[in-house]
C-alpha cells in the first residue's frame, strides 16, 4: 500500500492578507534530488537543500519590480532563469549576489512562463501562446511574437514533458467557458488543439498534471465536484499548422472524490504513478469537517491508501519531486516523503495477510531518514543488527502488544518494563507500522518525562532515535529534554540523525557542551567512531610521523635542510597552535554541532547567548581544527563522522582582516568630534 511518512518544514510562508494565496509561485527541482528552487509571489528566489531544509542562496529584485513567473534552473549552463515585470528575462549564476547586475533582456511580448527539463534548453512560453527556445529569443530579444490563441482565450496552466527524446509544451486555455488543450512539439515544431468535454455548467478544472508513460502523455484534471478525469494523448501524428480546428479530447473518469457539502474550492490532484494520485484540499471520507488532508488514492481499486492531516489553510497547490510532496499550508511549506509500491487488491483493501518470517520483520529493513528523503536503497544499520541479536534474550517481550497498548503502558509502567516492551515492538513491527508509531512512542515518553522528573528512560529514547524514523519536527521537546537530563549521548544521536534541528536548539546544545567540565565530559559514553576520529586527530602530529610526503627527512637534498630547520624552529616557538583547547569527549560533542545544518540568518541571533569566555574557547577550537586540517600529512579518514574543512574555514577568513583590525586599533581618535560625525576610513 501507499504510505505518507513524517513530514518536515522546508521554509515559512508569507501568505497575502486574506490568505487567498500561499505566497509561492513555483517550486522547481534543481540539479539533483536534494535541491529545489522556490519562487515567491513577489520579489525573491531561494535555493534550498532539501535534506538540510536550509537556504543555500537567495536573490531579490528591486523594490517596485516583481517576479512574474517561477525561476528555473538551466542545467546546460548552470544558470537560473526568471522573468520580471512580464517582459524582462533575467539570467544569473549561483555565485551572483545582485540580480540587478546580472544579465537581463527585454522582450517584445508578455511572457507566461519559462519551462525547462533536466538537460534541456529552457523554453519561453508567451501569454498569447507562442513558444521560443531561450537562445533563439535572446539572439533577437525584440523579435515580433505571433499570437497563437484566439481572442478572449487565456492560458490557465502549462507544463513541459520529455517524450521519446523530444520536448512537448502542454497548455490548457479557457475561452467563454470552453476549455482547450494545446500540445506543441519543438524541433520540428508542430501543434494540435483539443477541446475538453464540458462538465456540469459553470465548472472549470481546478488543477492539471501531466505524465509520460507507455509512449503516451496522460493528462489528469480535477473538477470542483470531485471528479478526477484522465485523457491520453498520442505524441505522434501532430498537425503542422497553427490554429487548426480543435479535436474532441476523450476522457475517462478515474476517481469520484468525496466533496462534502458544496463544491471544492482550493484543491489539487497530481498523478504519482500509473495507479496512485495525490490529492489535497479534498475532505477525508472518514474525518470530521473542518480538517484538511493530503491523501493518496489508488485509481485501480478506488481506495484511499494514505492520509495526513495538514494544519492551517490549504491553498490548492501541490508539487512532487523524487518521492516527496511539497505542499504549502498555513504559514508553512512542508515536505512529505511518500512511497507507492505496486498493490494487489488485498493490500489496497488493507486485508493482505503478511507471511514474512521474523527475520524479515526486524527493523533491519527500516531505511534511514536520508533513505526516505532521497529514495536510496535501505542498508542494514548497526543498531538493527544489535536489535536482531536481542531476540534471543530471555528478557525479550513474549506478548505482542499493539501500538496503542504500548502507548498506554508507557504512561504508567516502570522504566525496565517499558524498555522491554518497546524493544519487542520495534523488533516485530513492519516498516509501514513503525514509521508513524515511533513518533507516537517518543512523544509519550517525553511527555511523561517532563511531567514526572523521577521518570526517564534514556535507552528507550535512544532505541527510537536509532530507528531513524524520527525527526525534531515530530518530537520537538526531545533534544531539550536530553540536555536537561545531561544525556549527552542521546543529544549526540539526535544531532546525527535529525535533519531539521532549529538553530535555537543547536545553540543550546553548543552552550551546554562547551560548559561541561572536561572531567565530567570524559565520563560520558559517546558514539565510538566519532571518538576514534578525535583520538587520531589529537594524538597525531606531523612532527611525530617522521615522514614528510612519503619521504624520510634524511633523504631530502642538502639545500632543503636549512628551510626544514627553520620550519621546525617556527613550530617549536608556537606549540599551542596544535594543542587541543578542550578535552577529547567535549571535542567530539562540539564536532556534532559543526556538522549540524544551519542558516546564518537564524543562527547568529542565538549565538549572542554564549558568554565571551565560551566564544573564545569555541574560536580556539575552530583554530585548532583548521590548523590540523591544513596539514598536508593529515589523514582524511573516510567512514568517520568528522567536520569538513569548509566548516572550520572561518578562522582563515577572519585572519584575512586581522591586519586591517590592527591598523584600526593603532589609529588615534580625534580629540573633539562633537556629538555626531561620519568618518570614512579606507583600508588598502
Amino acid at each position: 500500500m501507499a504510505a505518507l511518512y513524517e513530514g518536515y518544514t522546508l521554509c515559512g510562508l508569507v501568505p497575502d492578507q486574506n490568505l487567498s494565496s500561499s505566497g509561492i509561485q513555483g517550486i522547481e527541482e534543481e540539479r539533483d534530488r536534494d535541491h529545489v528552487v522556490v519562487t515567491d509571489s513577489t520579489r525573491s528566489v531561494t535555493l534550498y537543500k532539501v535534506s538540510d531544509q536550509k537556504p543555500l542562496g537567495s536573490w531579490t529584485v528591486k523594490q517596485g519590480q516583481k517576479l512574474t513567473c517561477p525561476a528555473v534552473f538551466n542545467s546546460q549552463t548552470n544558470e537560473y532563469v526568471a522573468v520580471t515585470d512580464n517582459k524582462v528575462i533575467r539570467i544569473w549564476k549561483e555565485d551572483d549576489i545582485l540580480l540587478d547586475k546580472a544579465f537581463k533582456a527585454t522582450v517584445s511580448s508578455d511572457v507566461w512562463k519559462v519551462h525547462c527539463t533536466h538537460g534541456g534548453e529552457p523554453v519561453v512560453l508567451f501569454q498569447r501562446g507562442a513558444v521560443r527556445l531561450l537562445d533563439s529569443l535572446l539572439a533577437a530579444p525584440q523579435q515580433p511574437i505571433e499570437e497563437v490563441l484566439a481572442q478572449e482565450e487565456a492560458i490557465r496552466w502549462s507544463t513541459i514533458i520529455v517524450a521519446e527524446t523530444q520536448q512537448f509544451i502542454i497548455i490548457t486555455t479557457e475561452q467563454k467557458g470552453e476549455h482547450f488543450l494545446y500540445l506543441q512539439r519543438l524541433n520540428p515544431n508542430s501543434v494540435q488543439r483539443y477541446r475538453l468535454e464540458r462538465e456540469e455548467p459553470g465548472l472549470s478544472p481546478l488543477s492539471f498534471s501531466a505524465t509520460y508513460r507507455d509512449k503516451h502523455i496522460c493528462l489528469l484534471y480535477l473538477y470542483p465536484n470531485g471528479h478526477v478525469y484522465q485523457s491520453v494523448l498520442s505524441v505522434r501524428g501532430l498537425g503542422t499548422e497553427e490554429g487548426v480546428q480543435a479535436l474532441p479530447l476523450p476522457r475517462s473518469l478515474l476517481l469520484g472524490l468525496p466533496v462534502g457539502d458544496g463544491q471544492l474550492e482550493a484543491a489539487s490532484a497530481m498523478a504519482l504513478d500509473e495507479a496512485h494520485v495525490a490529492v489535497v484540499g479534498v475532505p477525508h471520507p472518514s474525518a470530521g469537517g473542518g480538517k484538511d488532508f493530503l491523501c493518496i488514492w489508488n485509481t485501480n481499486f478506488q481506495t484511499l491508501q494514505a492520509g495526513k492531516e495538514m494544519a492551517g489553510k490549504i491553498y490548492g497547490q501541490l508539487w512532487s519531486y523524487s518521492n516527496k510532496v511539497f505542499i504549502p499550508h498555513g504559514k508553512t511549506l512542508s515536505i512529505i516523503p511518500f512511497e507507492c509500491p505496486k498493490s494487489s487488491l488485498a493490500s489496497a483493501l488493507g486485508k493482505l495477510k503478511h507471511t514474512k518470517t521474523e527475520e524479515s520483520k526486524t527493523p533491519n529493513s527500516v531505511p534511514s531518514w536520508n533513505n526516505i528523503l532521497h529514495g536510496e536503497k535501505a542498508q542494514p544499520s548497526k543498531s538493527a543488527e544489535t536489535r536482531r541479536t536481542r531476540t534471543t534474550r530471555k528478557s525479550q517481550s513474549t506478548t505482542n502488544l499493539t501500538t496503542d497498548q504500548v502507548l498506554e503502558l508507557i504512561k504508567t509502567a516502570p522504566v525496565e518494563e517499558i524498555q522491554k516492551e518497546v524493544e519487542g515492538f520495534l523488533t516485530r513491527a513492519e516498516f509501514q507500522d513503525l514509521q508513524p508509531s515511533v513518533g507516537q512512542l517518543a512523544l509519550t515518553l517525553v511527555s511523561r518525562s517532563l511531567a514526572d522528573p523521577a521518570f526517564y528512560s534514556s535507552s528507550t529514547l535512544a532505541q527510537l532515535v536509532h530507528t531513524r524514523c524520527l525527526c525534531h519536527s515530530v518530537c520537538p521537546d526531545l533534544v531539550l529534554l536530553a540536555l536537561e537530563k545531561k544525556d549527552y549521548f542521546l543529544c549526540q544521536l539526535c544531532l546525527q540523525f535529525f535533519p531539521d534541528i532549529p538553530e535555537a536548539v543547536t545553540c543550546a546544545c553548543l552552550k551546554a557542551f562547551i560548559s561541561i567540565p572536561d572531567v565530567d565530559a570524559e565520563k560520558v559514553s559517546l558514539e565510538p567512531d566519532s571518538v576514534k576520529f578525535m583520538e587520531n586527530l589529537i594524538t597525531r602530529d606531523r612532527a611525530e610521523a617522521g615522514l614528510q610526503n612519503g619521504f624520510s627527512p634524511t633523504s631530502s637534498v642538502v639545500n632543503d635542510r636549512q628551510t626544514r630547520a627553520e620550519d621546525v624552529k617556527k613550530k617549536a616557538s608556537a606549540p599551542s597552535q596544535l594543542s587541543c583547547p578542550v578535552g577529547l569527549h567535549k571535542a567530539v560533542l562540539i564536532n556534532e554541532i559543526l556538522q549540524t545544518p544551519y542558516s546564518d540568518t537564524f543562527l547568529l541571533p542565538h549565538l549572542k547567548d554564549l558568554s565571551s569566555q565560551h566564544v573564545m574557547l569555541f574560536l580556539q577550537y575552530l583554530q585548532f581544527l583548521y590548523l590540523k586540517y591544513s596539514q598536508d600529512a593529515f589523514p582524511q579518514m573516510e567512514g568517520f563522522r568528522s567536520p569538513s574543512l569548509s566548516q572550520v574555514r572561518l578562522v582563515s577568513e577572519l585572519g584575512k582582516i586581522e591586519g586591517s583590525l590592527q591598523e584600526l586599533r593603532k589609529m588615534k581618535a580625534k580629540e573633539s568630534i562633537g556629538q555626531y560625525s561620519i568618518e570614512i576610513i579606507e583600508l588598502f
